[in-house]
């Protein structure tokens, strides 16, 4: 499945990828940017098939009931009780301690439209579980994945938003007006 996912990431759509997946890390919170399009969820099924490791994500508990909760759960998905009255933070994180690997992806955008500023709960999350940051760009314009090094979190929220702000200057999503 490895040697089809390469052959349809590389070859069929030209793709490439600079950086390289921290296979070493059991845990991590990895932010992708920007999150413009559907086909985002699909292009990172595809990589990490790719580099032929488990990425997870969460959705809200309604999506893992039948008919389709096997497909989300099927792609590395963990359901998480996102209601009002609900630390989500608390809960994400909480997932890290039970589990021997959990590497989340998310969106800080929250959302496939533009936005003026990111979500924090994937900071919150990471710092938490006391895990670090990945930082993975789907560059449309330049038709890569850029991935960075693992970057743990500090007491300093600003500082550390600078750092992530800075790996996705100039990257476009698939719609480039949604782009960061």
């Amino acid at each position: 499945m490895q040697s089809l996912a390469k052959f349809i990431y590389f070859k069929v759509l030209g793709w490439k990828v600079v950086g390289t997946f921290p296979k070493h890390l059991d845990k991590c919170v990895i932010i992708v940017v920007p999150h413009t399009s559907w086909v985002d969820f699909f292009l990172g099924l595809l990589i990490r098939k790719v580099w032929n490791e488990p990425i997870h994500y969460v959705g809200k508990k309604s999506l893992f009931k039948p008919p389709f909760g096997w497909f989300f759960r099927w792609t590395g998905g963990a359901p998480v009780d996102r209601s009002k009255n609900k630390d989500t933070v608390s809960a994400t994180a909480a997932i890290f301690k039970n589990r021997k690997k959990f590497r989340l992806t998310l969106a800080p955008e929250g959302t496939r439209k533009k936005v003026a500023e990111w979500r924090s709960g994937f900071y919150y999350i990471a710092k938490t579980a006391k895990v670090p940051v990945v930082m993975v760009a789907f560059d449309f314009g330049k038709k890569e994945i850029k991935v960075s090094e693992p970057h743990f979190t500090t007491d300093n929220k600003e500082a550390d938003f600078e750092v992530y702000h800075a790996f996705y200057k100039g990257v476009v999503g698939k719609v480039p007006a949604y782009s960061f």
